[in-house]
C-alpha cells in the first residue's frame, strides 16, 4: 500500500488492541474491564502487562519488584540523580526534574542503553551456545567487535553489592536457575580466569533474570524504564527544601583553565562624563565611520568573544568598513 493510501486509510480513527477510555462509562486495558477485570492487580503487575500482554507469576512478579527496589540509590553525586537534584536546587518543577532525570537515565555507559546490549548478548550468546558454539568464541567476538561487554566491570569498585541480595532473593523464589543466569556467572568465570579480570555487575544479572522470566530485549528496556525512578525524588526533594543554588556549586579556583591570559580592560568609557569616547567609536583617519572591535577574554569560564568598543591591534583601518 502506497503512502497516502495508507495515511487516508488512518486519518479520523484510532486503531488499537491496547485499550481505549470511554468517559462517564469504563476503561478498557488489553481487552480487560480496568476497573473491574484487573482491579486487584498492582501497579509493577499492570506495568508489564501493559508491555507484554502476558500475566506473570506472584514469585516473578516479586522479583520483578525487587529489581527496582536494589537499585534504587537516592544519591544526588548519581548521574541521573543528579539531574534531578539540579532541577530542585533551580527551583524547577518535579515534573520537569524527574522528566529530565529519567531521559539521561537511556546513558549508554550507566544506564538503559547497558541493558539493551546485555540482554542482547545474552540471547545471542545462548543461542549460540544451543546450536553447538563455544563460550569462549562468542565472548571473544563479543570482545573484538565492542571491545567490552556490557553488564561486566564497574567504575569505581570492582564487585557490586547488589549481586547477593538479588540471588538471594532469586533463590528463595526457585528463579536463580534459569539458563540465561547461568550463562551470566559462566561468563563471569570465564573473564575472571582470563586477563580480563572483570566481575558481573547489576545490569548482567537483572538482565539474565529477566530473560529466564521470559522478557524480550526490547521489554525488558521498557520494563527498565522506572527503575532508578525511587531514588530521584527524594534528591529533587531535598534539594529543593536547601538555599537555592547551593548544590554542588563549584568555585572559580576549581576551573582548570588553559585558554588566552587575563588582559587589561582598554575602557571605552570617559570617567569624567560616562560616555563612550569618540577615539573607540569612530576611525577619526576617514570621513566614514567605522566600528572597530577586539578579541576579549572571559578567563572564568573560556569563553572568547570580541567587544565591540576596542580597537583592532595591527589591523588597518580601511574607510567605509566595519570590523565586525
Amino acid at each position: 500500500m502506497k503512502r497516502p493510501e495508507l495515511l487516508r486509510e488512518n486519518a479520523g480513527r484510532l486503531k488499537t488492541r491496547v485499550g481505549a477510555c470511554f468517559p462517564g462509562s469504563r476503561a478498557v486495558f488489553r481487552g480487560h474491564d480496568l476497573h473491574a477485570d484487573l482491579k486487584d492487580m498492582d501497579w509493577v503487575e499492570l506495568y508489564v502487562f501493559g508491555i507484554t500482554g502476558r500475566r506473570f507469576t506472584p514469585e516473578q512478579l516479586r522479583l520483578m519488584h525487587a529489581l527496582w527496589t536494589y537499585t534504587s540509590y537516592p544519591d544526588a553525586r548519581l548521574w541521573n540523580n543528579r539531574v534531578a537534584a539540579l532541577a530542585g536546587t533551580a527551583r524547577s518543577t518535579g515534573n520537569l526534574g524527574i522528566a529530565a532525570a529519567l531521559a539521561v537515565s537511556e546513558s549508554s555507559v550507566y544506564g538503559r542503553g547497558v541493558d539493551v546490549r546485555v540482554g542482547d548478548f545474552l540471547r545471542r550468546t545462548w543461542q549460540k551456545l544451543e546450536a553447538g558454539g563455544e563460550l569462549a568464541d562468542c565472548v571473544h567476538d563479543e570482545l573484538k567487535t565492542y571491545r567490552g561487554i556490557a553488564g561486566y566491570g564497574r567504575p569505581l569498585a570492582s564487585g557490586d553489592e547488589r549481586i547477593v541480595p538479588v540471588m538471594t532473593l532469586a533463590g528463595e523464589l526457585g528463579l536463580d536457575n534459569g539458563p540465561h543466569v547461568r550463562l551470566a556467572f559462566a561468563v563471569e568465570q570465564f573473564l575472571l580466569t582470563g586477563r580480563w579480570r572483570w566481575k558481573m555487575n547489576y545490569a548482567a544479572l537483572a538482565a539474565a533474570l529477566i530473560a529466564d522470566v521470559g522478557l524480550s530485549t526490547r521489554e525488558y528496556y521498557l520494563y527498565s524504564f522506572p527503575a532508578f525512578l525511587a531514588g530521584m525524588q527524594p534528591c529533587f526533594v531535598e534539594a529543593s527544601q536547601r538555599p537555592e543554588g547551593t548544590l554542588f556549586p563549584t568555585s572559580c579556583a576549581d576551573i582548570l583553565y588553559e585558554g588566552p591570559q587575563k588582559r587589561r580592560w582598554q575602557a571605552a568609557i570617559d570617567s569624567t562624563t560616562a560616555k563612550p569616547t569618540v577615539d573607540h567609536l569612530w576611525n577619526l583617519q576617514s570621513s566614514t565611520p567605522q566600528l572597530n572591535t577586539a578579541p576579549h577574554s572571559e578567563a572564568r569560564h573560556g569563553y572568547q568573544t570580541q567587544h565591540p568598543l576596542s580597537p583592532v591591534p595591527g589591523q588597518a583601518d580601511q574607510p567605509g568598513r566595519a570590523h565586525l
